[in-house]
């Protein structure tokens, strides 16, 4: 039997851990959805809702401490330059 704050800290861990996990998994889904629109060519402003989407749940999960700030910035840079070099007729 562990000491009762070291317990408490494991569960508070595998609580964090799951949430973490739900974020991260929110955020690839829009990414995947993003990088899917982008190669079906769909219209220019319904990836500018994902893209905005995205950068929404990236700037909430780094204000959660899920995301490095620099990793935040870097993931959100990535996509911009994706969406700045689309063009529907490519």
């Amino acid at each position: 039997m562990g000491i009762k704050s070291s317990l408490k800290r494991a569960r508070q861990e595998r609580k964090r851990r799951l949430g973490n996990r739900l974020w991260k998994s929110r955020i690839k889904n829009n990414l995947r959805k993003f990088q899917e629109a982008i190669s079906s060519k769909k219209d220019k402003g319904e990836i500018e809702s994902f893209l905005h989407e995205i950068i929404s749940l990236i700037d909430k999960a780094k204000a959660k401490k899920i995301f490095h700030q620099n990793k935040a910035s870097r993931i959100k840079s990535k996509i911009q330059r994706i969406y700045n070099s689309y063009s529907p007729g490519k």
